[in-house]
This record gives C-alpha cells, structure tokens and sequence, in this order.
C-alpha cells in the first residue's frame, strides 16, 4: 500500500487542480523546502492547470496533455521560455504528479515519462588573480577613507574566503562566528530546516577577516545577523565593488563563489571538501 498523507486525505481522481495543488503546496512547505522553491513550482502547476480545459480534473491528465502543454510553452505561448526554466517546469510537473502516485491518489504517473530536458550549465565566470587584487584594492580603500566604511571589505573578503552562497551569507549570524575554536578562528554555516543540515559546515577564516569584521561590527548595528540587509542591497555593494574597480565583469555571490572554488582547487584543496 501506498504511504498515507494528511495533506492528501481528501483529494481523489476528481479533484480540480486547484485544491490539489494548494494541499502540494502545504506538503512542499512542510518539507523545508525554500519559499522561492514552493513559490516557482506550485507557478509552474498552476501554468499547466492554466493551459488545461477548466473542467480537467487531475486523475484526467495524460502523458500527452502535458506533452502538448511543454510543446506550446516553447512555441504557442508567443513568451520566451528559456532551456533553464522548461527545465524547471518539468521537474515541477513532475514533482507534482510523482507527489499523487506516491501517495496513492493516482494509480499511474503521466508525468513519469515525460523526458526531463537537462541543461547544461555555462562555464561559470571567475576573478582572475589581478582582478581580486584590484577588487580588494577598491575595499581596502574604503577602509582608510575620511569615514571609514569596512563593509565593503568585510563582505567581499569572506565570500572570496569560504566560498559561502549568497543565502548563507544573508543567514550567518554572530554567534556563528567562533574566534576561540581550536586550529583558528571559523565561521559555521547554519540552516534553519532540518531538511538540509547535512549543508551546514565549519569554514575556516582569516585572521585578517576577524580584523576587518570588528572594525565592520564596530561601524554598524550588528546584532542578529552578520549582513543585515536585503539580498539586493549586498548584490549592489559587489557590482558598485566591480564597477570601481574597472571590471568588465559582473561581480556577484556566485563569481565569488567560484573564484573561492578555484582558488582551493589551485592550492591543493582536498575536492571533496571544495564540493
């Protein structure tokens, strides 16, 4: 017998796609997944329950209809749809009907022969050695302006550090930060969902970065968070970053990120640990 779900007792072969999908919605948010993730993959459904006559109910769904659904998404909707989002809406399609047959709505999966289009990612864009020392250079200086402003050189120089995603960045907190532990000062990288702990790790960090950090905490309100602003903002301090520093890239979390990737990669990095 199939597992039993309290966010699928009451939807049958005959439910509309409505209130199936705001129970998948429940279910998704339940299972820690993040707000941006339930908010494009419950979009993605309600696309596909969009295209479909309004009287299909979600036992009435065939490989075909969503089949037909992928085709015109890509060349009868008359609006772009990138390789990357079909991509996503597929494994949203997916996740969503895989979600009915496993709890035991649906006898048979239409959407499990569907076939994935993968898509493979560009090679991503990384700081040349001249490049981080010029981008440093530009935070440095803001260090030793008039009024001094370490923010900039604080946030730069631990992503290009430890490599940390731009949602670590935003979660890490004070007490994340351990100046006694033993081997050197670290930071550790925490998530609130018990969903993806195995992501949460111990990073080392300079000497260098607790300097300049006690200079930033000194400088602003830093309480609950280390970066206590909006993704956005802390996105348009790195391009003002890159912008000054005369770069003809565009300096974000990821490039960072990779940069710090490569540069482990090059000093002899167990791989396993840069992974």
């Amino acid at each position: 017998m199939p597992p039993e779900s309290s966010s699928t007792a009451h939807i049958t072969t005959q439910t509309a796609f409505s209130p199936a999908i705001n129970a998948w919605k429940i279910y998704l948010e339940d299972q820690g997944n993040s707000p941006h993730t339930v908010k494009a993959f419950v979009a993605d459904v309600l696309l596909l329950a969009s295209y479909l006559p309004p009287d299909r109910t979600i036992g009435a769904v065939s490989t075909a209809d969503i089949n037909n659904f992928l085709q015109w998404m890509q060349t009868g909707r008359g609006v772009p749809c990138s390789p990357k989002t079909l991509s996503r809406r597929i494994t949203s399609i997916k996740a969503f009907f895989r979600w009915l047959h496993q709890y035991g709505v649906l006898l048979i999966d239409p959407a499990e022969k569907v076939v994935q289009r993968s898509v493979i990612s560009p090679i991503p864009q990384v700081l040349t050695v001249d490049e981080v020392k010029a981008v440093l250079d530009v935070t440095e200086s803001h260090r030793r302006k008039p009024k001094p402003d370490a923010r900039p050189h604080a946030l730069l120089l631990l992503l290009l550090e430890t490599g940390i995603k731009k949602n670590e960045c935003l979660g890490l907190s004070p007490n994340h930060i351990d100046l006694e532990a033993e081997g050197g000062p670290i930071i550790f990288v925490r998530y609130p969902s018990p969903q993806h702990r195995y992501k949460e790790r111990k990073i080392a960090v300079s000497s260098d970065w607790i300097r300049v950090y006690n200079e930033y905490k000194n400088q602003y309100n830093v309480n609950d968070r280390v970066f206590p602003w909006s993704p956005r903002r802390l996105e348009y301090i790195l391009e003002d970053i890159g912008e000054e520093a005369g770069l003809d890239k565009h300096l974000s979390f990821d490039m960072c990120r990779w940069t710090s990737a490569l540069s482990d990669w090059q000093a002899g990095v167990d791989h396993n640990k840069i992974r």
